[in-house]
This record gives C-alpha cells, sequence and structure tokens, in this order.
C-alpha cells in the first residue's frame, strides 16, 4: 500500500497501529527531487540521519553524480523505514550555491580565498609558535556534535597526545553533557540504560522536558502508533508548552521554569509514601536510600504545588500513574537538562527508575537522551570533556592504560585536573590564557548564551580562530582561517545514536570544490605538525576511515563502549548494532544493566561523582568507602531556586528550544526549500492571558529584552503557560542563507543575545531555559501571522486568531509504502487518503 502524503503539514505521517509486545510495523518513507522515479536512481547509498540524535537509517539516491533523494531502511531497528521531515529535505542543503569550496585566510580584515597549503601552514605556524612560547594551554578545540566517531577520535589524540591540552570540549556541552553526568552520577559509568524497542512494551512512559515529537519525531511516530494500537502505554508528559505529547498525555504537568527538581522529589515522596517501591532490588544494587528518603521526606505536593505552580493533585495523579507502572519507559532532554539544577534533576529521573527496579527489562528502562546525531561519539572518543573509552581521568590505572594504547608517556595526557568545560574554554580565551582556538563544525556565534559576549570573544585580535564548516556562519566571518569541510553524504563514517545503535554512513557524493572532510583535515594536521609516539613513529598512524574505526576498536576494547565485535562490513548489514558488541555479545547488547549494575566499581567507573547542588568532584577514597561494591548510586538534591527570577522590570521567565523544521542553527535546514518555509524566521510565544494583558495579538513585532541583551520576533499566542516566553535558538542575527547581514541599529533575532552565562554546577550545561524577560510592543502586526508553524508546539491558541496552517505543498509531497503484508490498518489507510 503506498500513498503520497504532505509531510510539511502531515510532520509524522501515517499511522501503523501496532499491540503492545508486537513488532513495529515497517513503513518506507521516499522523498525524491522533483521529476526524478526511483528508476532514474543509479545507486542507493547507506547513511543515517545526521539532524537529530535519533539516528534513522537511510539511503541516499543517486544520480549523475548528484544527491537526488533519500528513503528510510525498512530492515534497521530505530525506525523501520520511517523518516522525519528535516531527514526528508534537509539533504538538498548539501548542493546550496553558497557552499565554502575553498579555504579563506583574514588578510587586512578581509577574509579573502586561499589554498589548502597557505591554509594549514597558517594554523601550524601558529600552533608551533604558541606551543614554544605559551605551552599547550594556550591552544583549545571546540567541535560538534555532527561529525563520525573516526574524526571525534583523531581529534582526540591530537589534542590530548599530541598538543598536550585540556582543552578540548563540544557544543555537545549545551545539549547533552547533563545526560553523560546524569548516567555517571547514578551507574558509575556513561551509556543508555534503555532502547528504542522499550517503547514496544512500556505500559507508561514518561517524558521530562522532552518534547520527542519534534526532537526525535521518528520515535514519536512509534509511540502514535502504540496509542493507536491494542493496550496503549499512559503518557506521563513533564513540560510548560502544549507540545504533540502533552496533548496526547494521560498526566500533563506544566511547571514553572527552574523548578524540576522540586517536582521530582514530590514524586519522589509519593513513591516512597505508598510503599511503590522494590525493596529486593534496592537492597541488592544501589546504595543510598536512606539518605533519599530523608531529603524527601518533607517534600510532599502541596509543598511542590507552591513551588512549582501545579495542582498538588496533578502532581498526586503523575505519582499514581508512575508508581502503578508495570514497565516504566522514562525519556529526559532539554527541559530537564537546560537548567540550574540539571544533573539533581535528571538523577531523581534514574533514581525513579532504582526505586521500582525499572531496569534491564523489556519496556523497563531510561532514556537519558542526546540533542545531537554523534553526541554519543563526542562522549565515548573524548572529544567533549571526558577521556577516550570512558576511562576515568581521576584514575592513573585508566590514564596508563590510555597511554599504553596511544604509546605515549602518561604525562603526556593531560589529567592534572578535570577536562575543561567549553563555557570555561570561551572564559580562558575572554581572559587571554587561551590564544587559539580551532572550531569544527559548530556555530557558537548563535547557539552559545549572551551572543554580545560571544561574539566580542572571538573578534579578539589576540585570538586566533580558525573555523571548519560548510557555509560561511556567522562564526566564520569572524575567524582568521577558515577550511572548507565536506558533510554527510560526501565522506564516510560511523556515529552512533541515542540507544547506542552505531550505524555506518558512505560516502555517496563528491564535496563541492576543494571541500575536504574533516577527517583528512585532521590527519593533515597531525602529519604537519609532525606528532610522534614514544617511539618516534606517527601519533596518528591511520589514513582513513576505515583505519581510523580499527584503532578506536583497540581503545574500546574492554571499556563499557566496546566496538571490537563491529566492523565496516557487519555495518553495512541490514540493521545498525548496538554496543557494547564483542566476544560477549556479537550481536550486540540490546539493554544495559540486565543482571545488576556493571560498572561502578570504584576500579572501573568512568568517574567518581560530584556534588549535585555545588558540582564540587568526589575523591577516590570517598567514592570506595560510599561504594565498594560498585553498586547504582541512589543521590539526593535538595532544591533550589533559579539563579535569576522574574522581577518588576523583567516580568518573564525566557526559555528557548526548538522546532520539528529546524536544527541548530540552521546552517543546513534553513537552505532546504520546504523545511525554511516551514519556519522562515523567529517568533515569540506568548500565553493568551499575557497577550491579553500587555494588549498584544498574533503577529505583533515585539521586543523580547533581558539583562544583557535584546531580539526582536513576532508574536504567536499560544497555550503556553502563564508567565513565560518560548524563543526558537536557531536563528542567527542574520539570515546568512540569504545574504542578509546587520544593519548595526536594530536588535537582531536570535534567542541567545537574552539567555545568561551561567551554566549547571555537575554539568556544566549552560542555563538556557530559566533567563529573566520583558516583552514590549514595537509595531503592530496588522493582521499578519507570526512565522510560527501550526502543526506542533508551536499551534496557536483556540481562542487566538485565525491563522493558515502550515502546508509544505507539491515539492513537500512524499511517498510512503506499508508493505501488504502488515495487512495495512484501518487507520493508515485512512490517513493516506487525506
Amino acid at each position: 500500500m503506498e500513498a503520497s502524503v504532505d509531510r510539511i503539514a502531515q510532520p509524522w505521517g501515517a499511522r501503523t497501529p501496532y499491540a503492545r509486545r508486537a513488532p513495529w510495523p515497517v513503513r518506507v518513507d521516499t522523498h525524491l527531487a522533483e521529476g526524478t522515479t526511483e528508476a532514474d536512481v543509479q545507486q542507493w547509498v547507506r547513511a543515517a540521519s545526521i539532524l537529530h540524535s535519533d539516528g534513522d537509517a537511510m539511503d541516499i539516491a543517486v544520480r549523475d553524480g548528484r544527491m537526488v533523494g533519500v528513503r528510510g531502511r525498512a530492515d534497521d531497528r530505530v525506525n523501520h523505514g520511517r523518516l522525519g521531515p528535516k531527514d526528508l529535505f534537509g539533504w538538498q542543503a548539501n548542493a546550496s550555491a553558497d557552499r565554502l569550496t575553498r579555504p579563506l585566510v583574514r588578510e587586512n580584515g578581509r577574509l579573502v580565498e586561499t589554498d589548502w597549503d597557505t591554509a594549514m601552514e597558517c594554523v601550524v605556524s601558529r600552533s608551533q609558535d604558541l606551543l614554544r612560547e605559551n605551552g599547550p594551554g594556550s591552544i583549545g578545540f571546540y567541535t560538534s556534535g555532527q561529525l563520525f566517531l573516526e574524526e571525534y577520535y583523531t581529534l582526540a589524540v591530537l589534542a590530548r597526545a599530541g598538543i598536550g591540552t585540556n582543552h578540548l570540549d563540544g557544543n555537545t556541552r549545551m545539549c547533552t553533557s547533563t545526560a553523560a553526568e546524569a548516567l555517571k552520577e547514578t551507574f558509575g559509568c556513561d551509556g543508555q540504560p534503555g532502547s528504542y524497542d522499550d517503547i514496544d512494551h512500556a505500559d507508561v512512559i514518561a517524558l521530562f522536558g522532552h518534547n520527542i515529537a519534534e526532537t526525535q519525531p521518528v520515535q514519536w511516530m512509534r509511540i502514535l502508533d502504540r496509542l493507536e494500537g491494542g493496550d496503549p502505554p499512559r503518557l506521563l508528559c513533564v513540560d510548560p508548552r502544549p507540545t504533540a505529547v502533552a496533548r496526547r498525555a494521560a498526566v500533563h504537568l506544566a511547571p514553572r521554569g527552574g523548578t524540576n527538581l522540586a517536582l521530582l522529589n514530590a514524586l519522589l515522596h509519593e513513591i516512597i509514601r505508598t510503599d511503590r517501591i522494590d525493596h529486593d532490588y534496592i537492597e541488592a544494587h544501589t546504595v543510598g536510600f536512606e539518605e533519599l528518603k530523608k531529603q524527601v521526606e518533607e517534600c510532599t505536593p502541596a509543598w511542590a504545588a507552591a513551588i512549582c505552580d501545579v495542582p498538588a493533585a496533578r502532581i498526586e495523579e503523575a505519582a499514581e500513574l508512575l508508581g502503578g507502572a508495570e514497565r516504566l519507559l522514562s525519556t529526559v532532554l532539554q527541559g530537564v537538562y537546560q537548567s540550574h539544577q540539571a544533573t539533581a534533576s535528571a538523577v531523581q529521573v534514574n533514581n525513579l527508575h532504582l526505586l521500582r527496579g525499572m531496569l534491564g527489562r523489556p519496556g523497563a528502562g531510561v532514556l537519558q537522551m542526546n540533542g545531537q546525531p554523534t553526541a554519543q561519539n563526542t562522549r565515548e572518543c573524548g572529544a567533549n570533556g571526558d577521556l577516550p573509552g570512558f576511562r576515568n581521568w581521576q584514575n592513573d590505572d585508566h590514564v596508563a592504560d590510555l597511554a599504553s594504547v596511544w604509546n605515549v608517556d602518561p604525562s603526556q595526557i593531560p589529567h592534572y585536573a578535570p577536562p575543561t568545560h567549553a563555557m570555561q574554554i570561551f572564559r580562558y580565551a575572554e581572559q587571554g590564557s587561551l590564544r587559539m582556538l580551532w572550531i569544527s563544525g559548530t556555530n557558537p556565534a548563535v547557539s552559545l548564551p549572551e551572543l554580545a559576549r560571544i561574539r566580542s570573544i572571538l573578534s579578539q585580535e589576540r585570538l586566533f580562530v580558525v573555523a571548519q564548516d560548510l557555509f560561511l556562519t556567522e562564526t566564520a566571518q569572524l575567524a582568521d582561517v577558515v577550511l572548507p569541510a565536506a558533510t554527510w553524504g560526501e565522506k564516510t563514517g560511523t556515529f552512533t545514536n541515542a540507544d547506542r545503535t552505531v550505524h555506518l554512513s558512505e560516502k555517496a557524493v563528491e564535496p563541492p570544490g576543494e571541500a575536504k572532510p574533516d577527517l583528512d583535515i585532521f590527519l593533515d594536521y597531525a602529519a604537519r605538525m609532525d606528532f610522534r609516539d614514544k617511539d618516534d613513529a606517527p601519533l596518528v598512524p591511520w589514513h582513513d576511515p576505515e583505519s581510523a574505526f580499527e584503532a578506536w576498536k583497540r581503545c574500546s576494547a574492554g571499556r563499557p563502549c566496546d566496538y571490537t565485535g563491529l566492523t565496516y562490513d557487519r555495518l553495512r548489514g541490514p540493521s545498525g548494532i548496538q554496543w557494547p558488541c564483542n566476544d560477549e555479545a556479537p550481536d550486540g547488547t540490546e539493554r544495559l544493566y540486565t543482571d545488576g549494575i556493571s560498572w561502578a566499581d570504584p576500579d572501573h567507573c568512568e568517574a567518581y561523582g560530584k556534588d549535585l547542588e555545588t558540582g564540587a568532584a568526589q575523591e577516590p577514597v570517598e567514592y570506595r568507602s560510599l561504594n565498594p561494591d560498585g553498586k547504582a548510586m541512589l543521590k539526593a538534591a535538595a532544591y533550589i531556586p533559579p539563579h535569576e527570577r522574574p522581577d518588576e522590570r523583567y516580568p518573564f521567565q525566557l526559555t528557548t528550544g526548538r522546532t520539528i523544521y529546524h536544527f541548530h542553527t540552521r546552517t543546513k535546514t534553513g537552505r532546504a526549500p520546504q523545511l525554511n518555509s516551514a519556519a522562515p524566521d523567529v517568533w515569540v510565544e506568548v500565553s493568551l492571558l499575557d497577550a491579553d494583558e500587555l494588549g498584544l495579538a498574533e503577529g505583533d513585532l515585539t521586543e523580547v529584552s533581558s539583562p544583557r541583551g535584546s531580539l526582536r520576533a513576532r508574536v504567536r499566542v499560544t497555550d503556553i503557560r502563564r508567565g513565560l516566553l518560548f524563543v526558537p535558538f536557531h536563528y542567527g542575527y542574520w539570515d546568512t542563507a540569504a545574504g542578509s547581514g546587520p544593519d548595526g541599529r536594530t536588535p537582531g533575532r536570535a534567542a541567545n543575545e537574552a539567555t545568561i552565562t551561567d551554566w549547571d554546577p555537575a554539568s556544566k550545561q549552560p542555563l538556557f531555559k530559566t533567563a529573566a524577560a520583558a516583552l514590549t510592543l514595537v509595531e503592530r502586526g496588522g493582521g499578519r501571522a507570526a512565522p510560527a508553524p501550526t502543526t506542533a508546539a508551536s499551534a496557536p491558541a483556540r481562542d487566538a486568531a485565525n491563522v493558515a496552517p502550515t502546508t509544505g505543498g507539491g515539492d513537500a509531497r512524499v511517498t510512503q509504502e506499508v508493505p501488504q503484508t502488515q495487512g495495512g490498518s484501518r487507520s493508515a489507510r485512512e490517513e493516506n487518503g487525506r
């Protein structure tokens, strides 16, 4: 059964209902360029999505050396053939006319084209001068969550053991560092306990600060299909916005920003008070129960209701739902992670599962989700503030083991202090101790908080900035050297999604002009710098993606993220494979902790933990005394109010986030016509009551201001909670895709003009959710609607003015094929027929 659907208007496509514990039916989504048929496709090349953390497997259609479309891969465990809107349309950006095709260097204040030798020698000579004059601490690297495993690992080796710097982190600090920290705090090690397949078995799915409908749309399709099938799950949604998840939830809690910990402590209070806990599991597999019980003893629903502005009865209802679940799956994302008690809150979700014994069984798991496609790889490979292979920088045996893998002296690997997190790297640059910053695959001039400060840092004459990217982004325009990079579909490599599934993405077409894969750029730099091991052999001996992967396998051997059972040939099979994959688990590992806690032993753990309230690191001897047997840790924390709260001048809370049609700073999605048309410009969401009080209407142009800066955006009146403003963070100061620039007078449109330079004490993740803000009218909209889509969380309020629905038209139509052998349910047929 095949049908054509406008996947801008219907972002999740048709339903294929299925019952609990049944396999998720296949539905193959295909989008080809206008005028192209499947018969025209000369080659299908395997890949996986690079525009979110879902890891959707797909094939790239190639004709005459060009990409002409994509289709989902039916046999893959992650998506069973489905693709989201960004998957379906984002590939078009690869062929955008404004791709960088030659290196650029700054001469007399202007960026001018040059050749690769000139550009690389410029970078190498500055590196060598700084090493000689200022030492390795003067050089830092800030990378992405969108490169490939092989590239991160190469970068980690050359930065840690080649340069010898501690200053290496990724923009994953903005989106996924709390996931890693929360897992380390509870289980002693990173690695998602759960699996996407738990959606098939759960009877309750709890989503904490996770708008899965827009951030992982294919897994939301899976939940929707469960909701339409037999024995559907009940949903708990914790989100201040009226998301698609909230609209389908059995219980929706919309707390005040920055109060997640109070809410979670109240839920744990109720779970313990009603004795909905697994005493045997707690005794056998955890430490810290009595301390947790004492911490939440006074955290009643009534206490939390006063803090969170959520009815106590609704908190009790949520606790009843969680406590009565037979198989509970919980997911967590930015609504929890980008706040001042991010790690403390995420850890309480882990605690909930430990108290209930909800781990290691189908349908019973935790997914501390990622925001980016290869965020997991930055963590595994040591490119985001950890040592490769989940090794513990405080454990001398771990450092010695890594040194043995790299054939260097342990003293060559900096481990005198924690690896430097991104916010501190930029602070060192601001203060002047860091004199060179190499930025690869990310756009901090839009994505970091308090952008006026970031622009000032990147513009310093004393800071030498290298930008490695596809386009002349806002960041690249401030760089001293710009290196044109190849991207997804133009290079080969592996990446790992949020449930540990490893995919191989292969080169389908040539990159434009002289653009090179990131791996080739890093290998070139390592060779020119002549990095050597202790036998005077090249420190980085591999030469291509597959040999880099084999080198990584040796580094991962015996560690939690063991890849030794994987090869490129195996990854060319029908489906991605979950790590650990080794002799003990040759087909991969669907769930962790099926037989107790594996990696929390003091000799093997990735980290010794931190105080959740202060971020102070625990010493090894303290960890050994608290957890000598390597059990899971039930860690408690007291609620602390947000650092910046609304006042008379700034009466609102400002929260930032995403829309289903864009990824990060729109470097690619802003250049895909269907996606750009669906959400072409920034907007601000305001509650109906607040809009009435301020005399604002749909489409009015307003200024959103904070103590740090301001932006202008048109109003979308929604059912968001009162007192909260939402602004999507995707939009830069100006529209680089359209070639426009700032006029120097008008406030820009970037949400991060107004966000605060502050971070969670444990994970060091910035606070994008709780800035204080004001909203003022600039001019009336005159009947004009905000440029916000109507299809998901940004839908206009029921009582707001009429707004035309978001549609994509003919070029947004996608073929959806449901094999006849699956039966083709009535609801699928009806929706496909629309």
